[in-house]
């Protein structure tokens, strides 16, 4: 009965990324901009400071993730868009993760990150990121973050990360072994 239940999961599953294919590129990119509206929203009413941060930023990016972690392995993937404040013009990204480590469940999380400088963004962008094991990644406590970028994490100087969980603001991160990237289908 288990195998079949499993069957019938990885069957609609199959299913379910064949018609999310089916959606024009347009309709696409009208999803991913509607999530990182709706993401901007909810990270304004729990931190309303954060307003401030990614208007005066030199740009911004958005994601949405679903991951899955059954016993000792799990990973997740998303997709979400850069917004770079000086000409308005997006980039459409991909993200995928992988964990390790004894667990079991379901997370879905949203991601605002926040780059100070364009070099920093465009290296996001182009680049990509990947936050590891050997990623720091800590609560700002002190200087002018301590203001505008309360409930962010620093990723590195003049790069922000807020995550935002079913319940609101996270007050940890969870994405490690994450790896992001540009969406070539959305571009």
């Amino acid at each position: 009965m288990r195998f079949m239940k499993g069957i019938v999961m990885a069957a609609a599953l199959v299913i379910a990324g064949g018609i999310a294919q089916a959606a024009s590129k347009a309709e696409q990119q009208q999803e991913v901009q509607k999530m990182a509206t709706e993401t901007l929203t909810r990270l304004y009413k729990a931190q309303p400071r954060a307003r401030d941060a990614v208007a005066k930023a030199a740009g911004y990016a958005v994601f949405s993730n679903f991951g899955m972690k059954i016993f000792a392995v799990g990973g997740g993937t998303g997709k979400g868009v850069v917004i770079d404040n000086a000409t308005k013009k997006p980039t459409y990204m991909k993200m995928a993760e992988l964990q390790t480590g004894l667990g079991f469940g379901v997370k879905k999380f949203r991601l605002v990150w926040v780059f100070e400088k364009k070099s920093d963004m465009e290296r996001f962008m182009n680049a990509g990121w990947e936050l590891g094991a050997q990623s720091t990644i800590t609560a700002q406590a002190g200087g002018m973050g301590a203001d505008v970028f309360a409930g962010a994490m620093s990723v590195t100087p003049g790069v922000w990360l807020y995550q935002l969980s079913d319940d609101g603001l996270a007050a940890e991160l969870t994405a490690k072994g994450t790896k992001y990237y540009k969406d070539s289908d959305l571009n």
